[in-house]
Parts: C-alpha cells; sequence; structure tokens
C-alpha cells in the first residue's frame, strides 16, 4: 500500500476516507448541535465508497456515468456536513480541514470521470 494516508486506488482511498471519518466521529462530542450532523456525514461520507464500488460494476456506461455522478454528490454533500461540523465543533476544524480537503479531492476526481466518460460516449455515438 502507499505512504499516503489516502491511496491512489479509489475502492481503497474511497474506503479508507470512510474510515477516517468513522475515527473522526468518535472524538466529536455527541449532543443536541451535533447529533444529526454526524448522523448526515456519516451516510453521505460512507455513501461515497459504497456507490464507487458499485460504479465498478456497472452493467453499461451510462449507468457507470450515473454511479460516478451519485458519488460526487455524496462527495460534495460531506463537504456540506464537514463544514458545518467545524462551525459548531471550533476545536474540530483542523480535523475537517483535512478530511474536507481529501473529500475535495475525491469531488474533482469524480467530475474528471465524468467528463471523460462522457466525451468517450459521444465519440462512441460519432463512430
Amino acid at each position: 500500500m502507499s505512504k499516503n494516508k489516502f491511496p491512489y486506488d479509489l475502492e481503497s482511498r474511497t474506503t479508507k476516507f470512510s474510515k477516517e471519518i468513522i475515527s473522526f466521529i468518535k472524538e466529536v462530542k455527541i449532543n443536541r448541535k451535533n447529533e444529526n450532523l454526524i448522523s448526515q456525514l456519516l451516510k453521505s461520507s460512507s455513501s461515497v465508497g459504497a456507490n464507487y464500488r458499485e460504479a465498478n460494476g456497472a452493467s453499461s456506461k451510462r449507468d457507470f456515468c450515473n454511479k460516478i455522478h451519485t458519488c460526487k454528490k455524496e462527495s460534495k454533500e460531506t463537504e456540506y456536513w464537514l463544514e458545518l461540523i467545524s462551525e459548531s465543533n471550533p476545536e474540530k476544524i483542523k480535523a475537517c480541514r483535512k478530511l474536507w480537503k481529501e473529500c475535495r479531492q475525491l469531488t474533482l476526481i469524480f467530475s474528471k470521470i465524468i467528463s471523460s466518460s462522457k466525451k468517450k460516449v459521444v465519440k462512441n455515438l460519432k463512430l
């Protein structure tokens, strides 16, 4: 495995990201203000990796593109929840920022996959 905390292989990388979120959540005090934020963060962040795995088993290029689009949406949602958690828990800003940066990278990667896949589909239609 790579020395990077978040390896290049996207299945491993998205799984690692979800595990990092789970570890982070364990450190956040659960109270009325955090309860929903934590729940939403867990759902969206774990959905990124789950949908990426589904994309790898897609039945068609269109299905693949749809699943990757869902990965991107869930990643953007995760960014949102991390931002809110950092706002309501200033002592966690540094940890949130680190996770947010990785989440942003995943969003950009999924955006690139989507644009590359669409170009391939259009190219194949012209043939």
